[in-house]
């Protein structure tokens, strides 16, 4: 009898330490799940800052016609990609094309001078400085997720149960080498 008493005592545990660890993986989940969708937020008032920064320029250079297209070509571009790799090889691309833009800028001044293209500017890197910190976060929550998957016990009860690592929100290998400064 008391064998008995033991092994349910002992079963009722590993039960509960079962459906703890399998609920601190949710939880960590929709961390990671809620950090990417904060990503997503930062980059729409990105993407969506674009087009009028686009059209206040081509009224000051018009015949810039190639990097306008360039830029609205990378926005497409960013606003289609899915995943984490895509996504940050296709933000890249677009930061790359919106660089080209504002060195117009240094070719017009009175389109550097424009309070609208000025302000756009500055909305422009306030995003920048948002997405930063998003990414930022969601790699967090995305390491203490492989962490929690990766980690006994919870290892084998994310195995039995259909947990899989995530990706981090990385720049392309080119990205992340020292910059080259040549004069």
């Amino acid at each position: 009898m008391i064998t008995l008493v033991v092994v349910g005592v002992l079963a009722l545990i590993l039960i509960l330490v079962v459906v703890s660890t399998y609920n601190g993986l949710v939880r960590r989940r929709g961390a990671v799940d809620n950090a990417w969708a904060q990503i997503d937020v930062q980059l729409k008032r990105r993407h969506d800052l674009i087009p009028n920064l686009v059209e206040t320029v081509k009224g000051y250079a018009s015949h810039e016609r190639q990097t306008l297209e360039a830029v609205v070509a990378a926005r497409g571009q960013a606003v289609a990609a899915q995943g984490p790799h895509d996504q940050a090889a296709a933000e890249n691309a677009l930061s790359g094309a919106l660089k080209s833009l504002f060195a117009l800028s240094e070719a017009y001044p009175d389109l550097k001078a424009n309070q609208n293209f000025a302000a756009l500017q500055e909305e422009l890197a306030s995003s920048e400085n948002r997405i930063a910190y998003s990414r930022q976060y969601y790699n967090d929550a995305v390491l203490a997720y492989n962490n929690g998957i990766q980690t006994v016990p919870s290892n084998v009860v994310a195995g039995m149960t259909g947990f899989r690592q995530r990706e981090y929100f990385q720049a392309p290998g080119e990205e992340r080498g020292p910059v080259q400064v040549r004069f």
